[in-house]
């Protein structure tokens, strides 16, 4: 049976899905030793999902630099504290390496706020943002690129929270790795959808969405 997937999803349908969380391991990396090792590891991989975290301001005109940089595995999730690490020669290692794939969303966004805190020059990345275009997917977001692939939520309710505060607590680490790990299925998803043309595209606007794809897990 195809899967089906919708060129639009309704944002409506998300709340009622049954949420996706991370749940292998996270390590919290704040000194470079530290990062060093993540950083060997990670470039070991065959792929790997990426994002980033910012602490968010609500006075008009203030802004903070990056302060997360959540890398993961299949398996494994380093929360790469930037507020401690700063651009350190690990991070600049990872950003530039050119062998192994780092899979993000709206990643212009993400390596224009690391630019701010280091120079470098990105290496391997691919955006999904580009990629769902390619199978007639004109959704931007990734909870709801995430929910029409796979009929699963992912919850935003902790991204306005504090990213460099002294501990992050095990929500803000569940959800920065979950961003992450997403990225790596989705891009999976997306290639074994393209190589066996196992899905049916349903063109949708924002006002008739059909509801049949929240029974697709």
């Amino acid at each position: 049976m195809k899967k089906t997937i919708y060129s639009k999803y309704d944002k409506k349908l998300i709340p009622s899905l049954p949420r996706v969380l991370f749940e292998g391991k996270i390590e919290v990396v704040v000194s470079e030793t530290e990062a060093e090792k993540a950083v060997d590891y990670l470039l070991s991989q065959p792929i790997i999902g990426l994002d980033t975290e910012t602490r968010p301001s609500f006075k008009k005109g203030h802004t903070y630099t990056v302060s997360l940089l959540q890398v993961a595995s299949h398996d494994i999730c380093f929360l790469l504290r930037l507020n401690y690490l700063k651009f350190s020669p690990s991070i600049k290692r990872l950003l530039e390496d050119t062998t192994v794939p780092k899979i993000g969303l709206s990643l212009h966004d993400d390596v224009k706020m690391l630019h701010k805190i280091g120079d470098f020059e990105p290496g391997h990345f691919i955006d999904l943002q580009d990629r769902v275009k390619e199978v007639g997917v004109e959704d931007m977001s990734l909870q709801k690129i995430y929910a029409n692939f796979f009929g699963m939520r992912i919850s935003k309710r902790e991204r306005l929270t504090n990213w460099e505060a002294d501990i992050l607590t095990e929500k803000q680490k569940r959800y920065a790795a979950t961003d992450a790990w997403s990225c790596i299925l989705l891009y999976e998803e997306l290639i074994r959808l393209e190589q066996t043309g196992d899905y049916e595209l349903i063109k949708t606007d924002d006002e008739h969405v059909s509801t049949d794809h929240t029974e697709e897990r």
